[in-house]
């Protein structure tokens, strides 16, 4: 069973932590439509991501139109390889291509 979950470090960083997945999604999607910026950037840490598929792929989508609605830029920051694989198969890279921090996980 995967385990999310998502953690707000200041006023401008939230984190996830654990898996970005089909069992996961649904219930932090939940989360994150209630989820009102009040700021115009925030980063969103993924260090902690562990797993991620295509349904995670589609929540940093959805995440990403949601805090632009409310004039919130997103930027992901320490993005997982797996991830930049799955933008790249996915044809997808135009979309988050304002969207990445090009920093490393160590």
């Amino acid at each position: 069973m995967s385990y999310v979950d998502l953690c707000e470090s200041n006023s401008d960083e939230i984190y996830f932590k654990g898996a970005l997945d089909r069992e996961t999604v649904p219930n932090i999607w939940n989360k994150l439509t209630q989820w009102k910026p009040n700021i115009t950037q925030v980063k969103v840490d993924l260090t902690h991501v562990n797993r991620i598929d295509s349904a995670g792929v589609v929540l940093l989508l959805h995440l990403i139109e949601h805090a632009k609605k409310q004039n919130c830029h997103i930027m992901l920051a320490f993005v997982p390889d797996q991830l930049v694989t799955l933008i790249k198969l996915s044809n997808v890279e135009s979309l988050f291509a304002d969207h990445l921090i090009t920093q490393k996980v160590e």
